[in-house]
């Protein structure tokens, strides 16, 4: 684990003022997708979180036009997107960072502790639950390029192995860590 370069990638304002008016029902529907493929392929996940489980965490992404909220509920995990943080119900925690340092985290890229330190990350709420949701991630080690192709059916093989080719190049040039590092790399 490192930490990200002293400034961590943010996605081009240009960008993020392209994605602005995109409808969210198709990216909410993909996330929807992956979060059960995460659920069906790492079931341990939900135990770590113990009384955690059903708390609401808004996941933040500075440098887009929307937010996450991540209800990690064993019975039905559920992940709404939304235009802003205000049109979110009062989550227990916030988690908010450049989408790079918040991909970083999830592939286990980045220190949690060093990218909250050096504010990359900020993190309002329930501290606890915020801890149990970071050691659960970390325990499963998830690849989100191996869970989106999983939610891909049939499909996801193709969309793995094309992925894991381009992945290494996209990374460089755009410094999001793409996909969990096997060694080396970050």
């Amino acid at each position: 684990m490192s930490q990200p370069p002293n400034s961590a990638f943010s996605i081009p304002s240009m960008v993020q003022l392209g994605l602005k008016p995109l409808p969210l029902a198709p990216l909410a529907f993909a996330v929807d997708r992956v979060v059960q493929a995460i659920a069906k392929r790492h079931p341990g996940i939900f135990p770590r979180l113990g009384a955690h489980a059903d708390k609401r965490f808004l996941i933040e992404p500075t440098d887009l036009p929307f937010v996450f909220l991540l209800e990690p509920r064993a019975d039905h995990p559920s992940v709404d997107v939304l235009r802003s943080r205000e049109e979110a119900p009062e989550p227990d925690a916030r988690i908010a960072g450049p989408l790079s340092v918040l991909i970083g985290l999830i592939h286990g890229a980045y220190d949690g502790d060093a990218v909250f330190f050096s504010r990359d990350l900020l993190v309002e709420g329930d501290m606890e639950a915020v801890l149990a949701l970071r050691n659960a991630l970390d325990a499963v080690e998830i690849d989100l390029l191996a869970e989106t192709a999983a939610a891909l059916g049939p499909l996801g093989n193709i969309f793995e192995r094309f992925g894991r080719l381009a992945a290494p190049r996209i990374e460089q040039i755009t410094g999001l860590p793409l996909t969990r590092n096997q060694g080396g790399g970050l």
